[in-house]
């Protein structure tokens, strides 16, 4: 008999022992069953009303069976989000340059406890579940960064498929826990199937027609196929845009003949948020909201995702004959069984994961992996004349740009907030004496112009600034908690458990700034005015702006300020429920950076470290912003922003060293900074510890072996359409003439590969082979090489010019050999057949790379044979 069985069954009998159940007890509260069994007799209870209701991300309780409110919604991206104080891990793409699966599974086996943790206490302490506090998660994203424009190319794990299905399978395997346990620890979610990768702008519209099969099962496929076989993942979202004319979530050849009979899932598929609304409302493939519903529930979709609730009107579909009640039930069972798999339905006694503390949360040992896990994404790009690592006893050493100081940088998105952040400037200043340090700002990331700030010609109630009026409700009423005087331009955030004032909630609250202006003198004047959340902006009690998203939107109001005159300035603001509120108020006078001023302070220092790059407040997931290399989320450009490649320039003509650490979810066409900069290291969106993994790179205290999972290219100009779904000149399988190619990463040491054996050159049905490959340092200081193996068919010539099949870290010893052992079988050689549609390893040759890099030159080659 099945141990679990047994230990469930044992289980039932103390608990019966205990009176805690009767002999009455119903087939679906016995433990002692199974989670389908328990499933079946359930759904049997529900009314009709009842089971669409369950349909919904946020399921109401059924008092009468003893079901409680469910949220299906939350998130987990690389630690915790938007549930208080948790540990916030790197941004997945800078995890995947790790090319470590087992310190990813750390990662999230460490968020899954962290998430057990928040709802455990949410048990004992009997609160209510809100969004967000669930036991399922939508992670991880293993969609192909296939074009570096897309904003959401940072919560995925890179461009290549087998490395996404490695480190997606040591996500999941993370988050749900072992599989030889009664209950799963979490359920993670595969997202989003399929074939998605941008542009943000036009997801809810866009109908993608132009995949060829190669491309489905060679590229886009194979990292859901190995989630669903090989790691057992629990959820599917389906994708927001259409596949050959049928919405993903309406998909059935997906959904049906693809997920579940060919690839055999059989667990829950979720819609992602508001995309059955988009069958009639933008896609218009559904005339109504019923017609919408019966298409999702007919083509699989379980649970819907939504705002405006589709599935609602499945009870009138079922009425009018458009759905029959056994098909609903089939959704119901699934995602019923989903919830006893939880253990969310039973005594906390019996589920194990119930005892995780929330000691846990932000403990030590989290904050050191989550550090650890930082040091591994740093990739040095370039290191001319060995400029890094940098000397402790310099005399005097720069530290400025846009990203040295720069808190939210570092959460990347879809993130948690820390109780403490160490930024790159932390990270360095806990290095140096005070009298050995420049530091300042510089430049923005993207504005070319710095505001001079008028705040000293603002007053209220005869004191300077602004005045800032908060109340602990978001409608403004009442008898307000705090009223405060802003002498300084205000940026405040919720991020990181901080109140707007004191005495103001984190949550459910609402503020009014007001203030007069009164020019000094006459000038074009900037009110810029930015937050998360709803607010409107009145000049003279005239409206000039309102917006509401959960993303941070801007307004920049400009009026020409006369000397004299009044003007009265008043914002409202309202927090959203369920995100993170911020608020940013400057009023002043735009000029131009004054490049010249910026090097004056920087007269006595040879080094400059210039942190700059992009940040997670301009790309990401469908944003309001439309400013120069940025719409809506995506980048319209892959150059770093003009501002800084500017002020690089002018760094280097002064005749600076400059290191340029760059900080980014994408690549960046870096090519004119490689003449501008001696050294470059891409350090990604890397968590609440970056700061000290950054500095502990530039100084020397770790050395460097992160490897790119993308491909760094050389300008725009070298991208096909963003919209076009060809992999035809994009990513290291189809093009060789990158700036910085895939896999592509330096050490403060030097290594050589040898000549590597294969214990056999022919593989045979059913057998293995072992490469061994030989690895010395040949250099100062111990490190560590990433041998990347990459597989191609020379005899198809429409085929990747290769493709990774394996990796292997090793750790070698300053003037030692280590050797990387790698197993290879057919599926390491699985590639695209043309004769039957499908990914499979055909007979033949085939020849092996293994290297360093996926560029040519890093690699040697050897020849394999399979028979059968």
């Amino acid at each position: 008999m099945n141990k679990n069985v047994i230990y469930a069954a044992l289980m039932f009998v103390v608990t019966m022992s205990s009176g805690k159940a009767s002999a009455q007890q119903l087939p679906y509260q016995n433990p002692a069953l199974s989670a389908h069994e328990r499933a079946v007799d359930l759904c049997g209870r529900l009314t009709l009303e009842e089971k669409a209701s369950l349909m919904l991300d946020d399921s109401p309780a059924i008092p009468r069976l003893g079901i409680k409110r469910f949220q299906w919604w939350s998130e987990a991206l690389h630690g915790v989000a938007n549930m208080g104080d948790v540990t916030v891990f790197p941004e997945p793409i800078g995890m995947a340059a790790s090319f470590n699966d087992r310190m990813v599974y750390r990662v999230f086996d460490a968020t899954s406890d962290e998430m057990r943790a928040k709802w455990n206490e949410l048990q004992q302490k009997g609160g209510d579940v809100t969004r967000f506090h669930a036991l399922s998660v939508w992670t991880p994203n293993v969609n192909i960064f296939r074009d570096p424009r897309w904003g959401r190319g940072q919560e995925t794990y890179g461009e290549d498929p087998y490395l996404t299905s490695r480190m997606g399978c040591a996500v999941v395997r993370g988050l749900q826990g072992p599989e030889d346990t009664k209950y799963r620890k979490l359920w993670a979610c595969a997202k989003h199937y399929a074939i998605h990768s941008g542009p943000e702008w036009a997801r809810h519209t866009d109908n993608i027609t132009d995949v060829t099969p190669r491309d489905l099962w060679e590229t886009y496929m194979p990292a859901f196929k190995s989630l669903v076989q090989d790691a057992k993942v629990r959820e599917v979202m389906c994708a927001y845009q259409r596949w050959d004319d049928e919405p993903c979530c309406g998909n059935t050849r997906l959904l049906q003949q693809i997920l579940r009979n060919e690839w055999g899932f059989k667990y829950l598929v979720v819609s992602d948020c508001g995309a059955v609304t988009d069958f009639w409302e933008n896609h218009k493939v559904s005339s109504n909201a019923r017609n919408a519903a019966v298409k999702g529930v007919l083509a699989g979709t379980d649970v819907e995702c939504g705002f405006n609730y589709i599935y609602k009107s499945v009870p009138e579909a079922v009425k009018y004959g458009a759905l029959t009640e056994e098909e609903v039930d089939k959704h119901v069972i699934r995602l019923l069984e989903g919830r006893f798999d939880l253990g969310e339905m039973d005594d906390n006694k019996i589920v194990s994961w119930s005892k995780i503390p929330v000691s846990v949360l932000c403990s030590k040992a989290h904050r050191q992996l989550s550090l650890d896990m930082a040091l591994q994404t740093m990739t040095l790009l370039q290191n001319k004349n060995e400029v890094l690592p940098l000397d402790k006893k310099v005399k005097k050493i720069a530290f400025i740009g846009p990203n040295v100081d720069n808190e939210p940088m570092m959460w990347g998105n879809y993130n948690g907030t820390p109780r403490q952040t160490i930024t790159i400037l932390d990270g360095i200043k806990s290095r140096l004496k005070k009298n050995q340090v420049v530091t300042f700002k510089g430049c923005d990331l993207v504005n070319d112009q710095t505001l001079d700030s008028y705040f000293d010609q603002c007053s209220m109630d005869g004191k300077m600034g602004f005045k800032g009026t908060f109340w602990n409700n978001r409608e403004m009423n009442g008898k307000p908690v705090t009223i405060t005087q802003e002498k300084n331009p205000v940026q405040v955030t919720t991020y990181g458990q901080h109140a707007f004032a004191p005495n103001v909630k984190l949550t459910g609250f609402s503020a009014k700034y007001e203030t007069v202006f009164r020019p000094k003198q006459n000038a074009k004047v900037l009110l810029d005015v930015a937050a998360c959340g709803h607010y409107e902006v009145y000049l003279n009690g005239e409206k000039k702006s309102e917006k509401s998203d959960w993303r941070t939107a801007e307004s920049r109001i400009e009026f020409e300020g006369v000397k004299g005159k009044e003007y009265q300035i008043e914002i409202r603001y309202a927090e959203m429920p369920t995100y993170n509120a911020n608020m940013k108020i400057n009023i002043g006078h735009e000029n131009p950076i004054d490049y010249q001023a910026s090097l004056k302070q920087l007269k006595d220092c040879e080094t400059v470290v210039f942190v700059g790059g992009i940040s997670p407040q301009l790309e990401g997931e469908e944003m309001p912003i439309e400013i120069s290399g940025f719409k809506g989320g995506d980048r319209t450009n892959i150059e770093l922003p003009k501002v800084q490649r500017n002020f690089l320039k002018a760094l280097k003509e002064a005749g600076k060293k400059v290191v340029f650490v760059n900080c980014s979810g994408s690549a960046i066409a870096l090519t004119p900074e490689t003449e501008s900069c001696d050294a470059i290291l891409q350090a990604w969106y890397p968590g609440q510890e970056g700061g000290e993994a950054v500095a502990r790179v530039l100084f020397g205290e770790y050395n460097p072996a992160g490897k790119l999972p993308i491909t760094f290219y050389k300008n725009s100009e070298q991208l096909p359409d963003f919209k076009d779904y060809s992999m035809k000149g994009r990513t290291y399988r189809y093009m060789n003439d990158a700036l910085f190619p895939f896999g592509y990463g330096l050490s403060y040491t030097s290594f050589r590969i040898g000549d590597a054996t294969l214990s056999n050159s022919i593989l045979k049905k059913g057998e293995k082979i072992t490469l061994k490959v030989p690895v010395s340092n040949v250099g100062k200081k111990d490190g560590t090489e990433i041998v990347q193996v990459y597989v191609k068919d020379p005899a198809d010539t429409e085929g990747p010019l290769k493709s990774l099949k394996a990796f292997e870290r090793v750790e070698v010893k300053a003037g030692k050999t280590a050797e990387a052992v790698i197993t290879l079988d057919s599926r390491n050689f699985e590639l695209f057949d043309a004769a039957t549609n499908t990914v499979r390893a055909k007979a033949g040759k085939y020849e092996v790379y293994y290297g360093s890099s996926s560029a040519d030159k890093d690699l040697k080659k050897l020849d394999v044979s399979i028979e059968y």
